[in-house]
């Protein structure tokens, strides 16, 4: 299975989100071999977004000549696409919001109307095989009212084949000293992704088990507040 990691967080490899998504990653590899390409953002040379529609009307191609046609080009050679990324202000970081603006060459200029009313733009290619997954960690204790946002545009984005992880308490993924807190979930990620690849999504209770908090909320928001006593 090809894999294609859009890392967002401006950390690059240091991204605490980024830890889920390998574990998440390693877990799928339990079940069938993996080639998996990384994405970082931030470091990418990807121009706006110019909003000419030049690319709807000539098969795809861009006006901007930079790393965004090879990024589409792994991503058409894909079977899973995961948006890794911490939340920055109740959505994705600048860098990776640009690059999901510049996948619009990936759909056609014709429109389609769903069930429920929506409109959305058709594909211009055959993406029927790919599987589009979100990833984000927060450094909130829970996730009540802080993900909602950036979830509903990943749903809205990609109403098909889509599948979403939200992590709080993520910064404990880069502390040495949260490790005894932090392995467990690290495996149950493991797990996670073992059960994706094998079904194809994720049971309510798995996703209870991954989106939950590590600690006690109070007990983290009284260390992030720096009370130590």
């Amino acid at each position: 299975m090809k894999i294609t990691v859009l890392n967002g967080s401006p950390k690059g490899e240091r991204s605490d989100t980024l830890v889920m998504t390998r574990a998440f990653i390693e877990g799928m590899g339990r079940v069938c071999p993996t080639e998996v390409i990384t994405v970082h953002a931030a470091v990418a040379n990807i121009e706006y977004c110019s909003g000419c529609f030049a690319c709807k009307h000539n098969g795809g191609k861009c006006i901007h000549d930079d790393d965004m046609t090879g990024i589409l080009e792994d991503m058409l050679s894909s079977d899973l696409i995961i948006y890794s990324f911490g939340l920055y202000s109740y959505g994705m970081p600048g860098a990776l919001k640009n690059l999901l603006d510049r996948t619009m060459p990936l759909s056609s200029w014709n429109m389609y109307r769903d069930t429920e009313g929506k409109y959305g733009h058709k594909f211009q290619y055959d993406v029927s095989r790919m599987r589009f997954m979100m990833i984000c960690g927060c450094g909130y204790p829970n996730s009540k009212h802080n993900f909602e946002g950036a979830v509903r545009q990943f749903e809205l984005k990609y109403p098909d084949n889509c599948g979403i992880i939200t992590v709080p308490e993520s910064p404990m993924f880069n502390i040495p000293q949260a490790a005894q807190f932090v392995s467990p979930r690290i495996e149950e990620l493991k797990d996670a992704g073992e059960e994706f690849a094998k079904n194809g999504a994720l049971s309510d209770e798995t996703m209870k088990k991954i989106c939950s908090p590590m600690i006690p909320e109070e007990i983290y928001a009284k260390f992030a507040n720096g009370e130590r006593h």
